[in-house]
């Protein structure tokens, strides 16, 4: 009996021995953490598994600025397909006018629209009026967290029929201004709009005043049908596609799939591509036009019933507003279901991530990959102006390796 005795308390010493190391490690870092966050701050460290290893107000509901487009991306892989293209129908009617009419297709642009017309000249020779249908989306669509009268391209508006990020680059030369893309040219409409800005150079976006952003597009497909040999005789007009009576003479599926514009909606954080897919979402669940509440409906339902989110807080799908909320656990089922797709983000210093910035607010999620290329996720939402998510992320590397 006293040998039984000794050996349980052997045990019990040995396994106390390894529990305190353990417990004295969490408490280092939770305190070298701690020092670079705020009380309106949340970080989480979770092992390859998804097990939390480390978390620091992971209940907390927090802006996520543009580390949002993570979920974003989920939700249109869900609704329109991995493998999913953009399309945009051209239909000729009774009067010879050549209607477009779009679908969202976020990458739209010039290097693209020039091809177009190779494929029309086989089958038109002439136009009358090219007609302008962007009715797949309500109108004008209203993006929470967006400037009014802003110059900024972050602020672009989104539409079914947009071209070119429903941006303008320009300079001013010579007292004349002239394009800062030899792929796009300035035309008059965009030159008119630059004029009233009263900016000198740069990246201006375009708006939904008079449907101007549809309007544009309709002039720089003209422009470019005419560069292809095609008489156009009228202008560029609104309208809408009768189906039953105009016909199809050719739909332009996209180059790029789904996949494809996630990896460049993650590289450059465009908030307009982020707007443009999460809407398209909305429709294919709920049909046309599409419209924003129709887009946070289907992701509610999206990370309810697949990732488990009951309370998800969303009113736009790019993260510019400040009433986005997610908290560090939510993002942790949303990294693991982004898992597959992790080599869309950007890839930096043993880390793929997002990162997310408005003023007062720096936020970073993704996953931390070790030296048996082993990911673990991780979220870092600081909501206190002031704190930087580098310190942090050096801690959470730590404490990995």
């Amino acid at each position: 009996m006293q040998i039984l005795r000794y050996l349980k308390y052997l045990c019990y010493v040995a396994v106390i021995a390894l529990i305190v190391p353990i417990q004295s490690l969490a408490t280092s870092d939770f305190q070298h953490i701690q020092k670079f966050i705020g009380t309106s701050d949340a970080v989480l460290l979770a092992n390859p598994h998804g097990d939390i290893l480390f978390n620091i107000n992971a209940d907390k509901k927090l802006v996520p600025a543009s580390t949002l487009k993570l979920f974003t991306s989920l939700v249109a892989i869900h609704y329109l397909g991995e493998n999913f293209h953009f399309s945009t129908d051209f239909y000729l009617d009774a009067d010879s006018n050549l209607k477009i009419k779009g679908y969202g297709d976020p990458l739209l642009i010039s290097e693209n629209i020039s091809q177009i017309p190779a494929d029309l000249s086989r089958k038109i020779k002439f136009i009358n009026n090219i007609i302008v249908d962007d009715t797949y989306f309500e109108k004008p669509i209203n993006i929470p967290g967006t400037a009014i009268n802003s110059l900024q391209p972050y602020d672009a508006p989104n539409g079914a029929l947009c071209v070119n990020f429903n941006t303008v680059n320009f300079i001013h030369i010579d007292n004349k201004y002239i394009t800062n893309e030899p792929q796009t040219p300035l035309l008059d409409i965009a030159r008119k709009h630059i004029k009233t800005s009263h900016a000198k150079s740069g990246r201006i976006m375009l708006t939904n005043d008079g449907d101007e952003i549809t309007r544009y597009a309709g002039e720089l497909f003209k422009y470019f049908i005419e560069l292809s040999g095609i008489n156009v005789k009228g202008s560029v007009k609104p309208g809408t596609v009768d189906a039953a009576t105009d016909q199809l003479v050719l739909r332009h599926i996209s180059k790029f799939v789904l996949t494809g514009i996630i990896a460049r909606l993650l590289e450059y954080s465009n908030n307009y591509i982020a707007n443009q897919i999460f809407l398209a979402s909305g429709a294919k669940a709920f049909g046309p036009p599409a419209s924003m509440e129709k887009a946070i409906q289907a992701a509610k339902i999206y990370a309810d019933a697949e990732l488990g989110i009951k309370d998800l807080s969303i009113i736009e799908g790019s993260g510019i507003s400040r009433k986005n909320r997610l908290s560090a656990k939510m993002f942790l089922k949303i990294l693991s279901a982004f898992k597959p797709y992790h080599g869309l983000m950007r890839y930096k210093d043993g880390k793929y991530y997002k990162t997310g910035t408005l003023n007062g607010i720096n936020t970073l999620v993704g996953y931390i990959e070790d030296s048996n290329s082993a990911l673990y996720p991780f979220v870092i939402l600081l909501n206190t102006p002031g704190e930087k998510t580098a310190p942090v992320i050096k801690q959470l590397k730590k404490i990995i390796d």
